[in-house]
C-alpha cells in the first residue's frame, strides 16, 4: 500500500491557528472524493475518501471519478491574505499516488490553451543566444560549461550572487541530457521507477531570479498587457507548441503599476521592494506563471520543462533524494545546505547563500528551499508517455512548482517531490519564484 503523503497547512498557515514550530495537522479529505492509489508495485487502482475525512482501502483496477487527484479539500488561508489556490501534494510512485487536492481554486483570469502559439503580442528584444562552453568532465558536484549568452536582466548588474555575493547572478550551467525516472528517488513512498525520461543537454540557472534581476526587467516595462513577450517567444526549441500564447496576454498585469502591487502579495514575506534595497540578491517571490514565462523569454531563456528541472534536482540516473545527496539516497539535510523550516522557517535568504554544499550536481543552487519554482508543464498524473524531450502542454487546471521553499519542512524539498499550483494565482504567502533555463546548442 502507498504510504499516504497528506497535504498540510504550511507552518505560514499554521502561526494564524496553532502556532508556528509544532508538529503538522493532517488535512482531511472531502467525503466520497477519489484519488489514485498504487495497489501494488505495477497496477494502480483508486480509494475513496469516507465520512470520517480519511481515504479508505486502494481497490486495484478501479477508475477515479472527476480528477485523479479527488475533490477540493479546504486549507486555510491567513485572514488577510487573498484566496488560495488549489495547491496538490507531493507526488508519490514516480508520479502516480500522492496528490492531495489543497484548496479551493480561485478565479484569476481565463486559462488557455498552452499548446498553440498564436499572432499577436509585441516583439521584444530578449537575450542573445550563445553557445556555451564546452562540456568537459564535471566532478561530484560541478559543473561542464556556462552559457555564452548575454541576459538582459544583468546588464549593468552587479555580481551579488552566491555565498559570497561576488557571483554573476545569471550565471547558467550545462546539464548534460541523459535519461533517469521522473520523481523517482529509490527512498519510500516512492515505490517504482514507473516513468523514465529522456532530455537533451540544455542549461540551466545556476540561482533563482533575484529581485534586482526582475528589476531590469520592470524597467523595461515588460511583462505587462502593454509589453507582453512575442508569440512563440521562451519556446523550448524540440517541443512543438511550448512558446509564449497571445491569448495569455490578458494573464498578465495590466500594467507596470499593477505587476509591482503583485509582486507585494504578503507582506511578510514579499522580496519585492519599489526602491533598490537589501533585497537585491534574494529571489524574486510572488509570481504567477505567466509573469515568470515572460520574464525568461524576455531574458533570453525560457521556463524549464518538469522532465528537465526534476532531471537536474535529480542528479539525472543517480536518482538523488535531495540535489546534493551523495550516495544519492543519503537523507542528510540541516541549515547547511538549505533555505527551509528546518531551524528557522523565518524567509528567504540571498540566493547561493548554501553553496557549494547544497548545489546540485551540475552547480545548481537553491533546487531545494529558498522558493517554489515554476516550471512549462501543466500538472497531470499519471506522467504522459513516452517522455523524450515532453512537457505536458494539455490544459489543466494547475501547474508544476517544484522545489520546496523557505516555510516547507524537509519533505517537501526531495527531488522527487512536486505540487500542482493555479497559474494565475499569487501565492499568498511569498512563496513562489522561478529560474531560467536555456536550450543548448
Amino acid at each position: 500500500m502507498l504510504t499516504r503523503l497528506w497535504i498540510v497547512l504550511s507552518c505560514l498557515s499554521l502561526a494564524f491557528f496553532v502556532g508556528c514550530g509544532g508538529g503538522s495537522s493532517a488535512a482531511k479529505c472531502v467525503a466520497g472524493a477519489t484519488e489514485v492509489c498504487a495497489c501494488t508495485a505495477s497496477q494502480q487502482g483508486v480509494q475513496t475518501c469516507n465520512s470520517a475525512g480519511a481515504f479508505g482501502t486502494c481497490v486495484c483496477g478501479a477508475t477515479p471519478t472527476a480528477d485523479a487527484g479527488g475533490g477540493d479539500s479546504a486549507v486555510a488561508s491567513p485572514p488577510d491574505a487573498p484566496a488560495v489556490g488549489g495547491i496538490d501534494g507531493p507526488v508519490g510512485t514516480g508520479g502516480v499516488g500522492g496528490r492531495e487536492a489543497g484548496g479551493t481554486t480561485s478565479a484569476g483570469g481565463t486559462t488557455t490553451s498552452g499548446g498553440t502559439t498564436s499572432a499577436g503580442g509585441t516583439t521584444t528584444t530578449g537575450g542573445t543566444i550563445a553557445s556555451g562552453g564546452s562540456s568537459g568532465s564535471s566532478g561530484a558536484n560541478g559543473n561542464g560549461g556556462t552559457w555564452g549568452g548575454t541576459a538582459p536582466s544583468c546588464s549593468g548588474l552587479a555580481a551579488t550572487c552566491g555565498p559570497l555575493g561576488t557571483d554573476d547572478c545569471c550565471k547558467s550551467l550545462l546539464v548534460p541530457g541523459g535519461t533517469f525516472d521522473r520523481s523517482y528517488d529509490g527512498v519510500a513512498p516512492y515505490t517504482g521507477p514507473n516513468y523514465p525520461a529522456t532530455v537533451s543537454d540544455f542549461y540551466l540557472d545556476k540561482y533563482e531570479i533575484t529581485v534586482g534581476r526582475f528589476r531590469q526587467f520592470v524597467n523595461a516595462g515588460m511583462g505587462t498587457q502593454v509589453g507582453p513577450p512575442a508569440a512563440g517567444a521562451g519556446a523550448h526549441m524540440g517541443i512543438t507548441g511550448s512558446g509564449w500564447n497571445s491569448t495569455w496576454n490578458t494573464n498578465l498585469a495590466a500594467t507596470t503599476a499593477a505587476l509591482t502591487s503583485n509582486l507585494k502579495c504578503y507582506t511578510g514575506y514579499q522580496t519585492w521592494t519599489d526602491t533598490a534595497g537589501s533585497n537585491e540578491s534574494k529571489p524574486v517571490d510572488c509570481l504567477d506563471w505567466y509573469t515568470a514565462f515572460a520574464f525568461c523569454a524576455w531574458d533570453g531563456g525560457r521556463l524549464a520543462t518538469d522532465a528537465e528541472w526534476n532531471y537536474a534536482a535529480s542528479g539525472g540516473s543517480e536518482q538523488r533524494y535531495y540535489p546534493w545527496s551523495s550516495p544519492a539516497t543519503s537523507t542528510t539535510i540541516d541549515d547547511s545546505y538549505a533555505v527551509y523550516c528546518g531551524g528557522s522557517c523565518s524567509s528567504t535568504q540571498n540566493v547561493g547563500t548554501k553553496s557549494p554544499k547544497g548545489d546540485g550536481k551540475w552547480g545548481q543552487s537553491d533546487m531545494a528551499g529558498n522558493v517554489w519554482e515554476w516550471t512549462l508543464d501543466w500538472y497531470a498524473i499519471p506522467y504522459p508517455m513516452p517522455c523524450n524531450n515532453c512537457a505536458d502542454l494539455t490544459d489543466a487546471s494547475r501547474r508544476v512548482i517544484r522545489g520546496g521553499s523557505f516555510r516547507e519542512d524537509a519533505s517537501y524539498l526531495r527531488s522527487a517531490g512536486s505540487l500542482g499550483n493555479n497559474p494565475e494565482y499569487l501565492d499568498y504567502s511569498g512563496l513562489v519564484g522561478s529560474r531560467c533555463a536555456k536550450t543548448s546548442l
